[in-house]
């Protein structure tokens, strides 16, 4: 990647007071808004949430996982009905063979434990950076920025990057914030871009980081 970027202290004190707030309003617990009890199903579910909501992922995964309730289940699905099983969020028919092909792999390189690394994730199946940082943040606990398509837009609009490409704004992003606020980064803008700046309809008067914002109307 490009070099390191220099930060003003201006913009690291900026910076800092942006991530208190997010705190403050959001709490510092962790959270995942898509449901699973085990690693290989969040991995699944995360593949599932390509360009398709997490609310309707979860719904698909309540009769999906009882369904196909191992790894074995998935490995050895027909394509056809794992399609059906997944119609509605869209894809399905990339999306089903990678799960297929996913679930396989698992099976036959790793033992049927999902891998902790980035290169070993982004060997799989269906799984970009990131879903592979997802897995890196929820399962392993490893700080990771997911960049997804709200926290590409707020970053955007709180000036934290320029950058259109997300593995450019996951950089940048890791240059800026500091390490222990990775997960949290993540959480909190998604949080704040399902209800207060949300893409069609933002709510900027009603945002407490109206003054912090580098394009508030």
């Amino acid at each position: 990647m490009s070099g390191k970027k220099r930060i003003s202290k201006k913009e690291q004190e900026r910076t800092a007071e942006i991530l208190r707030r997010l705190d403050e309003q959001y709490t510092t617990e962790y959270r995942c808004y898509l449901n699973y009890e085990t690693p290989w199903q969040l991995l699944i579910a995360t593949i599932l949430s390509a360009q398709c909501t997490d609310a309707r992922v979860n719904i698909v995964t309540k009769d999906l996982f009882v369904k196909y309730p191992t790894l074995e289940a998935f490995a050895s699905a027909k394509l056809a009905e794992l399609e059906q099983d997944i119609h509605s969020t869209g894809f399905y028919h990339n999306k089903a063979q990678n799960i297929i092909a996913c679930a396989r792999t698992l099976l036959e390189r790793h033992q049927g434990v999902v891998p902790s690394t980035i290169e070993e994730l982004t060997a799989l199946a269906g799984v970009g950076r990131k879903t592979a940082n997802v897995i890196r943040g929820n399962i392993y606990h490893e700080p990771s920025i997911v960049v997804d398509t709200h926290v590409k837009r707020i970053s955007n609009k709180l000036g934290f990057t320029q950058e259109s490409d997300p593995v450019k704004i996951e950089y940048e992003l890791m240059e800026r914030l500091p390490k222990e606020h990775w997960i949290l980064y993540n959480i909190h803008i998604i949080t704040l871009g399902r209800t207060i700046c949300t893409a069609r309809n933002p709510q900027c008067e009603q945002c407490f980081l109206r003054d912090l914002c580098k394009t508030r109307k």
